[in-house]
């Protein structure tokens, strides 16, 4: 199966978001390269908030480009069997912490946002996954910083985004 194939499958079978949901798969019938970053239109992107809930906290990059506190994530890559390992590929590459394991039940939430031309869109499938007991952080080359955060502290450093994807993750937990 490809990752395209995969991610119509995944985008299927979520059931929240509907109108924003269907709005990913109609990209998708539109754009059979819109899983690519090379897709003018925009593209599907997979994410993961790394969460440590025995200590109540998650980590969060300082994105070096967008100088914002965000959720690991990035491009899907040809190598990505699924929308999951993306997600879980980008978390450990960007935390360094080895180990993570996807929060079970598919993706937490889909966000959509505008970014730069020459594209237009990130379609963002986001996950959840978790740290296990003693990880260990090193930020890697697209981050200025890597800081773990209390629950309560995120919506004073992160946007309303990343505060809605760690509030389903807390639902989901």
């Amino acid at each position: 199966m490809s990752l395209y194939d995969d991610a119509v499958l995944v985008l299927k079978g979520y059931e929240d978001q509907e109108e924003l949901r269907q709005a990913y798969l109609d990209h998708l019938a539109a754009h059979p390269d819109g899983m690519w970053k090379a897709c003018p239109a925009g593209h599907l992107t997979a994410s993961a908030l790394v969460i440590d809930p025995e200590r109540g906290r998650v980590l969060l990059t300082l994105h070096r480009k967008l100088r914002m506190w965000l959720q690991m994530g990035g491009h899907c890559e040809p190598g990505d069997p699924t929308l999951e390992a993306a997600a879980l590929r980008e978390a450990a590459e960007e935390s360094g912490i080895a180990g993570l394991t996807l929060l079970p039940g598919g993706p937490v939430r889909l966000d959509r946002h505008p970014i730069p031309a020459p594209c237009h869109w990130h379609f963002d499938v986001q996950y959840a996954v978790l740290a296990p007991p003693g990880a260990v952080h090193e930020i890697s080359d697209e981050s200025l910083d890597l800081r773990w955060y209390a629950y309560d502290e995120v919506a004073d450093v992160a946007d309303e985004s990343v505060v809605r994807l760690l509030e389903a993750t807390r639902a989901r937990l």
